[in-house]
């Protein structure tokens, strides 16, 4: 049976760590290890996970880079085979870990992909083309939705700080786009994953930062410029909405 690391990112999570862990208590297969890099929280978060009982956790609280910064460090302190990634906000179905390690089981996939709720319906296990969805051709989801081998990340480096939003994005495609890699699509729903966090709230960061990925792991320049300006006309209310909510947000404030 391979052995399984979750792998959590957290800053300042402490009002959203209580469902993850309770959904960790929850698993109906509790042999894994929980691996949380912190990146300096100040509010209750390292004394919260400190007070957690029932999950072998491993803790590693410092001043970091971002979230992939923190993953990096958490994947490089884990043990397991394979790891699976969690934000501190998601919620993992009781079944997954059981569910995960036994499709980890049939050939050794590099990567497990299985569905994922979110707020939007539930994305299913990797559908359409790469150089259309990116890395989505590919997998349901970086965060709950796939578990990914270890051992991949001797082979294509670790997530690439260039990529502050999307780096799961990058990396994924490089390995996806490898013809040796063995991507095995789980049929089952593995947890839920809110649309919220940077990629969720900076629009702008995220489409320019996908357009960048797409542009370094697709074979098409042009053709990915095309969709990029296509995407800006798309999604053109969007940007305006964010545009003026981050306006306001910036304005002074008087009492």
């Amino acid at each position: 049976m391979q052995k399984l690391s979750v792998i959590t990112a957290t800053y300042n999570a402490a009002k959203n760590l209580p469902d993850l862990v309770q959904s960790l208590l929850s698993q109906t297969d509790m042999d894994f290890e929980w691996v949380v890099a912190d990146g300096g929280s100040s509010d209750e978060t390292i004394s919260y996970l400190k007070s957690v009982v029932g999950i072998n956790l491993l803790l590693s609280a410092q001043q970091d880079f971002g979230i992939y910064d923190a993953l990096n460090r958490a994947i490089s302190l884990s043990s397991g085979d394979y790891y699976l990634v969690l934000g501190a906000d998601d919620i993992l179905y009781p079944h997954a870990v059981e569910a995960f390690k036994r499709a980890a089981g049939i050939g050794l996939p590099d990567l497990v992909t299985a569905s994922v709720e979110s707020d939007h319906g539930v994305m299913i296990a990797g559908s359409g083309r790469p150089f259309l969805r990116g890395q989505l051709a590919y997998i349901s989801n970086h965060s709950v939705g796939t578990m990914i081998k270890k051992s991949l990340h001797d082979r294509f480096g670790y997530y690439s700080r260039r990529f502050p939003i999307t780096a799961d994005q990058y990396f994924i495609k490089r390995v996806c786009g490898a013809s040796e890699t063995v991507i095995y699509k789980a049929d089952f729903v593995a947890g839920y994953y809110p649309a919220t966090g940077v990629s969720g709230a900076d629009v702008p960061g995220t489409m320019v930062e996908f357009f960048r990925v797409q542009l370094e792991t697709e074979p098409n320049s042009v053709l990915q410029l095309v969709l990029f300006i296509l995407r800006l006309i798309r999604h053109t209310p969007k940007l305006i909405r964010y545009a003026h909510y981050k306006k306001l947000r910036d304005l002074p404030q008087h009492e």
